[in-house]
């Protein structure tokens, strides 16, 4: 129902320095009218009717348009009871003043849109489940007729309210829906075209990203072919998936036949997601899809969009080489997970071979230093993780920054060289986190929020990004597709119509475009978006201006600025438990991958075998959809992402073991060696370390790091002494070089046949007396006397 709550206050966080930044963003400065005590109440009313908005014509208004704005939908009776005498008018509320209102006008209660029309009836009466179409129209303006009273341009809030009587009770407002008009210029006579004398600087990202697809917990291999949770990444890339009409609306708007003079393409920058890449390329082969995704190595059965793959990476291939294109981090994953995690390796799996992958599928050269948290804000210590040695630039909701903060503060510290600030929104800031100066800096290039909150409602799966303020958040299934696509094309047009804004700061306007990296626009949706912002191109509203323009370091010394981190974004990230679960694996990762052998000769390199184990963890703290009805999923998806790389780096550690000889092992002596079985179930090799642990009476020297050939065995002789005749039980592992155990123990009984001290006196008094003996007949030998052990032996 159309009829919001607000969202509960959200707290903010002082937490990192950042130079500041003048913005053409006028950010919270309008006060917020109050909702009605009604609009507050009426949610615990009966429901009994349910707008819907299909379509408004035109969706932006220009001095070429038709003079008159038409509405269609329909009204449907949800309740238990019939509703009689249903009709619905056209209201207006005046023009958005501030960016802010570009979220909170929506929000306000009926009777704030004040400009209205007539009634018109849809139906004489609804039964329980009914629904009935409508269509409404109204003149711009008019001197005689009742009109919208739209005399100038700029984006004005637009309501539908519709009227019943419901059996057993009066007449009564039972729901209405909102959305906003972009009024570009106005038609008739005479038309009132917008102010072009200072047009809109506009950047804009166009992502292309999905959730993660790639089953976890599957080393890297040859031959194998790649795993999938699901198949529907098929569904995406084909004619009428999601992700084939975000590429195909981009080709389109920035195609020759379209964009002749390229200004829209210069505008435009590709943000690719490298997870993405990786599962596309791999489905260009034969590829599988499991079962069950709880159990990745289980049942498969082959997957559909082979052709379909090939199909999107090579238009991918082609666009991003005809304009700016730059990566996101990995999987879109949580920087401020991972930067609580704290793994250098980890680090730079989501943020620095990001751009690396891309370039290597796409063959482009994509733009380096440039990081795009889909959070859109960032905590102290992820700021501090992103400062380089070469200035670094973010891309931040203005919200995000808190210009007020004194420069006395404990978090500002000096600036690195300083940027000059860009105009308006989209402005660049040199930024300085923790308490010393590293080597790099930090740049914050800022986008409206109002602007990113609007983009972000859009599409089949809308989300309120963790940036919104509470005052603007509201639940967005409220509205319609269509309403929503409205509301984004009033917010994307906004700055471009209000350059009274701009011009009481004293500063050029800009206007930065950035949708949510994983965005469920539709066709219709990205077709009117481009087409509006191209629009807004050709009539002199707004310029191009490449996002590489702005990364680039210029003099100048703004003030130092703070980062406000909102308790949102926390609770919209990835919860503390699940990074201790990433934090537990990624030692054993680091542990196998140096213990195992790179053999120049060998295909299938320790690097490759457990890099998608890395990727699984970077995967397993993806944001994807966990700011929408899908968050539960998504979490539940985390969760078991990381249980199953737990799992495989169990079974990785128990593929490497002692072969138990079985029985008693019987020494021929003392001295003699100890012979081994070590088996390697791992497809690469990997050197091991023989643990041990033997009782009193036996010694066993330490045969040293011992190399296991890959998917085979290794016959290991240890130098052994035994003193002891009895039966002693030797225990024996397999270690890496760091400890970390590999397989199960295995316990030898050892037998020996030595006799030890015992046998040592045995043989030193048989000794003895056979000295003694051949002694005395030799003593009887020389004196000529025969011995007595002779006699009845002499000679006849």
């Amino acid at each position: 129902m159309a009829f919001r709550r607000i969202g509960a206050a959200a707290s903010t966080a002082l937490v990192v320095a950042l130079a500041p930044i003048g913005t053409g963003v006028a950010v919270a400065q309008d006060p917020v009218p109050p909702v009605s005590a009604g609009s507050q109440t009426v949610d615990e009313d009966p429901e009994f009717l349910e707008l819907h908005i299909d379509k408004v014509t035109p969706n932006t208004v220009t001095t070429t348009s038709d003079p008159f704005v038409t509405v269609s939908g329909s009204v449907k009776n949800i309740g238990d009871r019939t509703v009689s005498d249903v009709s619905v008018r056209l209201q207006r509320a005046p023009a958005v003043a501030s960016s802010d209102a570009l979220r909170t006008s929506l929000t306000l209660d009926q009777s704030r849109f004040d400009t209205v029309g007539m009634f018109d009836t849809v139906a004489e009466s609804l039964d329980e489940g009914q629904s009935k179409q409508f269509t409404l129209s109204l003149p711009l303006r008019s001197d005689t007729d009742p009109a919208l009273d739209i005399t100038e341009p700029g984006v004005y809030p637009m309501l539908v309210n519709v009227n019943g009587t419901p059996e057993y009770g009066g007449a009564a407002r039972l729901d209405d829906a909102r959305f906003l008009l972009p009024v570009f210029g106005v038609p008739g006579t005479p038309a009132i075209p917008p102010d072009i004398s200072s047009p809109v600087a506009v950047t804009m990202l166009w992502p292309l990203a999905d959730r993660p697809r790639l089953a976890a917990g599957v080393p890297g291999s040859v031959t194998d072919p790649v795993r999938l949770v699901d198949d529907e990444l098929a569904t995406s890339l084909a004619d009428g998936g999601r992700l084939h009409e975000l590429l195909a609306s981009a080709e389109f708007a920035t195609g020759e036949a379209v964009d002749r003079d390229h200004a829209l393409r210069d505008s435009m920058c590709l943000a690719v997601d490298p997870d993405l890449l990786i599962t596309v390329e791999n489905m260009t082969r034969d590829y599988l899809v499991v079962d069950d995704p709880s159990d990745p190595t289980g049942p498969a059965h082959a997957g559909t969009g082979r052709e379909a793959a090939a199909d999107w990476l090579e238009r991918a291939r082609s666009l991003a080489a005809s304009m700016c294109t730059t990566s996101v981090p990995f999987a879109q994953a949580d920087l401020s997970a991972i930067s609580a995690v704290g793994n250098t390796e980890l680090t730079a799996a989501a943020l620095e071979a990001p751009a690396d992958i891309v370039d290597n599928i796409l063959g482009v050269t994509s733009l380096r230093n440039f990081v795009w948290s889909d959070a859109g804000v960032l905590d102290d210590d992820t700021a501090q993780l992103l400062r380089r040695d070469q200035p670094t630039t973010t891309l931040l909701a203005a919200n995000a920054i808190d210009t007020d903060a004194p420069r006395d503060s404990a978090h500002v510290i000096e600036a690195s060289p300083a940027q000059s600030p860009l105009p308006g929104n989209g402005e660049t800031t040199p930024a300085a986190t923790g308490t010393s100066a590293p080597t790099g800096s930090l740049d914050a290039l800022l986008f409206d929020p109002a602007v990113g909150a609007a983009l972000a409602a859009t599409g089949t799966t809308p989300q309120t990004p963790s940036y919104t303020p509470a005052r603007a958040r509201f639940d967005l299934t409220d509205d319609s597709q269509a309403a929503r696509l409205q509301d984004a094309l009033g917010a994307v047009s906004w700055s471009a119509l209000e350059p009274a804004v701009a011009r009481s700061a004293g500063t050029p306007r800009s206007l930065m475009v950035v949708p949510p990296q994983l965005w469920t626009a539709g066709e219709d949706d990205a077709e009117t978006i481009l087409s509006t912002v191209s629009s807004m191109i050709r009539t002199g509203l707004a310029t191009p201006r490449p996002l590489p323009a702005l990364l680039g370091r210029q003099p100048g010394s703004p003030e130092l600025s703070s980062l406000d981190y909102p308790d949102q974004a926390t609770e919209d990230g990835v919860p503390a438990h699940h990074r201790d679960a990433v934090a537990d694996q990624i030692p054993r990762i680091e542990t196998l991958d140096t213990a195992l052998i790179d053999d120049p000769q060998a295909t299938l390199t320790p690097e490759r075998f457990t890099a998608p184990l890395r990727e699984d963890l970077l995967r397993s703290m993806s944001l994807a959809h966990r700011r929408d009805e899908k968050h539960d999923s998504a979490s539940e998806a985390s969760d078991l992402r990381t249980e199953q790389v737990a799992d495989t780096m169990n079974d990785l550690f128990g593929a490497v073991t002692v072969v138990s000889p079985g029985g008693v092992y019987t020494l021929a002596s003392e001295q003699s060696p100890l012979l081994l079985v070590a088996r390697n179930d791992l497809p690469v090799g990997i050197t091991v370390q023989l643990q041990v642990a033997a009782p009193s009476g036996m010694t066993i020297t330490d045969i040293g790091p011992t190399p296991l050939p890959p998917r085979g065995s290794r016959t290991l002789t240890v130098p052994t002494e035994a003193n002891d005749s009895r039966k002693l039980v030797v225990t024996f592992s397999l270690t890496t070089a760091d400890g970390q155990q590999l397989g199960e123990p295995t316990s030898v009984t050892v037998r020996s046949n030595a006799y030890g001290q015992a046998l040592a006196i045995l043989t030193a008094c048989a000794g003895t007396l056979l000295l003694f003996l051949a002694g005395r007949r030799l003593w009887h030998r020389f004196r000529g006397q025969p011995d007595p052990a002779d006699e009845g032996y002499e000679r006849s």
